[in-house]
């Protein structure tokens, strides 16, 4: 291997502290907030100029719902329902009601302010354009976090870690086992345009969806699967995410680079579909494209439990367990365009970008369908981790699961609960495998979660 040594280095530390988060996602800021709001010493750590992921950053500006599957029963509450009441005081957020428009649309700009002022509120100390580039280990366990931002190469020292990159960052180099599946479930390149109202209106019989992939169309997307929603308080934008690179798997750079610059292309390709084919095309305008691509899936941690498809779809109840969903098995292919999902219900349905969708069953009817399901604390405890937690969408779940609690409602639980731990960790001295679930769930439950 052609290398460049480098000389060994004296690395200053910037900061010790109780608690240090890699990863400023929705995922991550909850974990630090959590951890700060209960007392804990909190560092937030994170590669952007500014917090919020895939919600940001990514631009997907939709939080699933927050009821059961018959809508009938809140089943998540917390940092979530918080985050949403303040945005709704500045217009910012529709949506939420649990029978006509159960999701939650969020304005990605107004969401990026406000996890600006959770952290402040919370005295949380921020490292923002800070990259984590390696672990310092002492006798086995993570004793500080190796950073590279404008300053130089710094290094935040801690008593917990949390693992919010979403890719497993600092599991993955402390050599904490993790695995990667075969045909991950593809990123997207999400953009918002200007003009699609007008467009629509001016073309009876519009939809997004047929024009973007119609192979009548030189420009035409294969592969794909889209939706789009407006953005609130916005004039006449519209959130879309219909790109789709497969095969990438964006925890390695070089193919990381490659599919931000291929998702972009067919954001491109759909504006030139729609300027160059429909009348009033002329008045589409691309207004934003994000700062990265949406990551779907990359490394998955081997934690104490492998949360499986089979729990989740039948509704299996945990007594350590910290969060709740509903959202159903949402697997994107690499290997065909469209996408399958599953249902608590026992119904699937394999979506096609155009078409006819295939219905199907995954079981046989019972008498009582399940209308929830549950992450257990044990999947955010990393095997052989002593002072480490993950939280987000790197949790130990099958391909299956992971389909189902990789959207962010479910990821911004796993971030409390994984705040909440490590704060428990620390106060009891305690590796966090033996953190107390019942005290945990307690603590949770009494920070406004919901805990069933």
């Amino acid at each position: 291997m052609n290398v460049v040594v480098e000389d060994a280095r004296r690395t200053p530390v910037a900061a010790e502290c109780d608690v240090c988060v890699v990863g400023g996602s929705c995922t991550g800021v909850f974990a630090a907030v959590r951890a700060a709001q209960l007392g804990a010493d909190v560092v937030i750590v994170e590669n952007n100029g500014f917090f919020g992921g895939a919600a940001t950053a990514g631009l997907v500006n939709v939080w699933h719902s927050d009821h059961d599957t018959v809508r009938e029963r809140r089943i998540i509450a917390g940092l979530t329902r918080d985050v949403i009441e303040r945005l709704r005081k500045r217009d910012a957020v529709f949506g939420g009601d649990p029978k006509a428009h159960p999701n939650f649309i969020l304005n990605p700009a107004e969401l990026t302010i406000e996890l600006d002022e959770l952290i402040r509120e919370a005295g949380v100390r921020p490292f923002l354009h800070a990259k984590f580039v390696a672990p310092a280990l002492e006798d086995g366990k993570l004793a500080a976090a190796i950073l590279e931002d404008k300053t130089g190469r710094r290094a935040i020292r801690a008593s917990i870690f949390v693992d919010a990159t979403g890719d497993g960052d600092v599991i993955a180099r402390m050599g904490l086992p993790f695995r990667i599946d075969d045909d991950l479930q593809p990123p997207t390149t999400c953009a918002i345009l200007r003009g699609i109202k007008e467009l629509s209106d001016r073309n009876p019989g519009f939809r997004l969806n047929d024009a973007v992939f119609d192979t009548h169309f030189p420009q035409a997307l294969d592969h794909g699967f889209l939706w789009s929603a407006l953005v609130p308080g916005a004039d006449d934008e519209t959130m879309v995410a219909g790109t789709r690179v497969p095969d990438a798997n964006c925890a390695d750079a070089d193919e990381l680079t490659a599919a931000e610059i291929e998702g972009r292309r067919q954001v491109r390709a759909m504006c030139d579909i729609l300027r160059n084919y429909f009348e009033a095309g002329e008045r589409v305008s691309l207004a934003q494209v994000p700062a990265t691509i949406g990551i779907r899936e990359t490394r998955h941690a081997e934690c104490l439990h492998l949360l499986t498809e089979n729990e989740v779809l039948t509704g299996a109840r945990f007594p350590d367990a910290i969060a709740n969903g509903s959202y159903p098995v949402d697997v994107h292919h690499s290997s065909k365009p469209g996408i399958t999902f599953r249902y608590l219900d026992g119904t699937e349905r394999y979506v096609p970008p155009f078409g006819e969708t295939v219905p199907g069953r995954w079981r046989d009817p019972v008498d009582e369908d399940p209308t929830f399901y549950q992450i257990p604390y044990r999947s955010l405890v990393p095997r052989g981790a002593e002072n480490v937690l993950v939280a987000g969408r790197l949790i130990g779940a099958d391909r299956g699961a992971y389909g189902a609690i990789r959207v962010m409602v479910n990821g911004n639980q796993t971030g409390e609960a994984a705040g909440v731990a490590a704060y428990l960790a620390l106060d009891s001295g305690a590796p966090v495998a033996d953190v107390n679930p019942d005290r945990l769930r307690e603590v949770l439950g009494r920070r406004g979660a919901r805990i069933l």
